[in-house]
């Protein structure tokens, strides 16, 4: 008798834009009812398709799914920031040298599909080819492990913020794409 070999589908990530939100915005937030289904009841995190219709509205909109056998099992998404908003000056002392800024909104997986690496492949691929300089993300500063896991990633803090009233404090993290580390 043989011996019986099993592989795991393959992860498959696609790629979608500001156009592609009618047709994705349902996976967003079914992949998230999932991701936050503890907190479900929290009146923030039932405020997520407004987050989803705001960045999803920008033009420059990116988002990258994961999906394995067809299914989605996670994403990340964010825009360019706004031109002419200079965010860095409320956390930096010196103008970087090229401040155009992704903001990395939203990156989540399904529980079943943390902790395997799946989250940096994601950031990876959704910043890939983008041409800004600096990239920034929020972190609920009550989450020391997964900022710690962006620290690995290259970002350093460089502030806190609690963007709305119920909104967690959140550590601004931000990633200079122009070093190398």
């Amino acid at each position: 008798m043989e011996p019986r070999v099993t592989t795991a589908p393959a992860i498959e990530l696609r790629r979608y834009g500001h156009n592609d939100l009618p047709d994705i915005r349902q996976t967003l937030l079914d992949v998230h009812a999932d991701a936050y289904f503890e907190r479900r009841h929290e009146e923030f995190v039932q405020r997520f398709p407004w987050f989803v219709d705001h960045w999803g509205g920008r033009e420059g909109f990116a988002c990258v799914v994961a999906y394995e056998g067809g299914e989605p099992i996670g994403f990340t998404y964010g825009a360019p920031g706004e031109p002419g908003r200079e965010w860095w000056r409320e956390y930096l002392t010196e103008e970087p040298a090229d401040p155009s800024t992704f903001s990395v909104s939203e990156l989540m997986l399904r529980p079943k599909w943390r902790k395997q690496g799946l989250g940096q492949r994601l950031h990876t691929a959704l910043l890939a080819d983008r041409p800004e300089a600096l990239a920034v993300l929020t972190v609920d500063t009550k989450r020391p492990r997964l900022q710690a896991l962006y620290e690995g990633w290259g970002y350093r803090k460089v502030g806190e913020r609690q963007p709305f009233p119920d909104s967690p404090l959140y550590a601004v993290m931000l990633l200079n794409r122009t070093q190398t580390t």
